[in-house]
């Protein structure tokens, strides 16, 4: 793969220069090199399956594990350590996985694997001396470079097919629109296992050539040790982990003065941590918008291109568009499902023939089933999903809609809501709040609030606080899990 190849060049362009910090170490690019070398000789030595399986931390053994693979021409499977075992073992059964890559604390912490599965423990493996050079097993564009799960927020994980070509397209798709020089410096503590992790923090200061920091667990007060000592240009985080930084003590301007790009992603981002991080630190937070079949980003509001709400235009090369529920093209302005076409879309489902022909429809674009409009600037808005839609007294009714409102409240640090059955109008709307720290709840004024903005059908008939949303390592807020919370609250779902 030409991508393997340019990534490689870079770490020995000069060999010792730093390009990865993590928790443990920092990495010259030789180290890094050698690390994948002894790792691809384990792997060999291992299996002969074409999936290798990864679970690590975020940290340079990550992008040392998928190195290692694609120089064997195999197919990386990040797996999710914080899913269900249950549902772990079925990607790693799915995947066809007979080895897993990985440390001890992770098989300590998180529980071991199945039994059949091999473990290559890079804890105890040596890497002393440098193995033999070895030439990348050749591979075309449209190899099978990774398969990433999706994180099973409605339903059991699907194997996302992501070619090298689809990599390769939105690592440059990403480097052209941010115009980010070599020497980016890019911070983040997303998990490496989910493609924006993968992608974004990993892939792309690889074949940029930058240097990237890892932090494997959000401890705000080493982010802020590590803002002050690498400078980064580049910070990724999900909304939470942003909130916690507002709030931070110690925290000034100072600690976000190198940052060009701060990156919101996962769910959409509250007024209250937008306006706090103006306010407080003069720094515009901008949304980004993707999803693991877009290898993931899609849409990048760049600073010069901030709308308020916007998740930005697309990125060069992705084409979108607007449709109906008859799927006719809407026009600017009109809301309906985001459907998205380019390089970067994926190949399908690993084995669900069925289900990646219903992904495409007759044009070749990806149903995201995701509602969002288009404005006259070609700037993407998400306002909701499509099943996620209540149908309320014959009203379609999206909970993005309400959780606006609720948003809006400065009591409110974020908000989801779901439908649950009524006899008489056929659903209706609960809500769920976590509170900025220091609020007092109120239910009541909470509904009141909401009346003043919205129809009387569209007012939840409960709103229930919650200490912390239930969210996927992306940040995505998990809604299956919130009816499960309803029991015992007196409503029905």
């Amino acid at each position: 793969m030409e991508f393997l190849g340019r990534m490689l060049r870079h770490l020995l362009l000069p060999p010792q220069r730093i390009v990865m910090v993590d928790d443990v170490r920092a990495w010259r690019g030789f180290e890094l090199y050698a690390a994948a070398l002894h790792v691809a000789r384990a792997i060999e030595r291992t299996t002969a399956r074409p999936h290798v399986g990864l679970m690590l931390p975020t940290s340079g053994l990550t992008p040392a594990g998928i190195l290692a693979t694609w120089m064997l021409g195999r197919t990386i499977v990040p797996i999710n350590y914080l899913l269900r075992p249950a549902e772990r073992d079925h990607v790693i059964e799915n995947a066809e996985l007979d080895t897993v890559v990985t440390v001890t604390p992770m098989i300590d912490h998180f529980g071991d694997l199945p039994a059949r599965v091999q473990q290559i423990r890079l804890d105890r493996l040596s890497f002393k001396g440098i193995p033999p050079l070895r030439r990348p097993v050749p591979r075309s564009e449209d190899h099978l470079a990774a398969l990433l799960y999706t994180s099973g927020t409605s339903g059991r994980p699907k194997g996302v097919m992501l070619t090298a070509s689809n990599l390769t397209a939105n690592v440059r798709q990403c480097v052209e629109w941010a115009s980010l020089p070599r020497r980016t410096v890019v911070l983040g503590v997303l998990p490496q296992f989910h493609c924006f992790g993968l992608t974004v923090l990993t892939l792309m200061p690889l074949w940029l050539g930058a240097k990237v920091v890892y932090t494997a667990r959000f401890v705000p007060k080493k982010v802020l040790e590590l803002l002050l000592e690498h400078r980064p240009h580049i910070l990724l985080a999900i909304p939470s982990m942003l909130n916690t930084l507002l709030n931070a003590k110690g925290a000034t301007r100072e600690h976000f003065a190198s940052v060009r790009h701060l990156v919101s992603g996962g769910e959409p981002l509250p007024q209250q941590v937008f306006d706090g991080f103006r306010e407080r630190f003069g720094v515009t937070v901008n949304e980004g918008y993707g999803l693991t079949e877009a290898s993931p980003v899609a849409n990048w509001c760049r600073p010069q291109d901030h709308r308020r709400f916007s998740v930005g235009p697309p990125l060069p090369g992705v084409e979108e568009k607007i449709v109906g529920p008859d799927g006719t093209r809407l026009s600017v302005d009109q809301e309906g499902e985001v459907r998205i076409k380019g390089p970067n879309v994926m190949k399908g489902y690993y084995e669900l023939n069925d289900e990646t022909a219903a992904a495409f429809d007759d044009e070749g674009f990806f149903r995201t089933g995701d509602i969002g409009r288009i404005d006259a600037n070609g700037h993407l808005y998400i306002t909701g999903r499509i099943k996620e839609m209540m149908v309320i007294g014959g009203e379609n009714v999206f909970p993005r809609t309400i959780e606006e409102v609720l948003d809006h409240d400065p009591d409110v640090l974020s908000s989801a809501v779901i439908g649950i059955p009524d006899a008489s109008r056929g659903e209706v709307p609960v809500a769920f709040v976590e509170l900025v720290a220091g609020a007092m709840f109120d239910e009541a004024r909470l509904r009141a609030h909401c009346r003043e903005y919205l129809a009387p059908y569209q007012v939840p008939r409960r709103v229930i606080r919650l200490e912390q949303m239930p969210r996927s390592p992306a940040g995505k807020i998990l809604r299956r899990e919130l009816r499960g919370l309803l029991d015992g609250r007196g409503v029905k779902a």
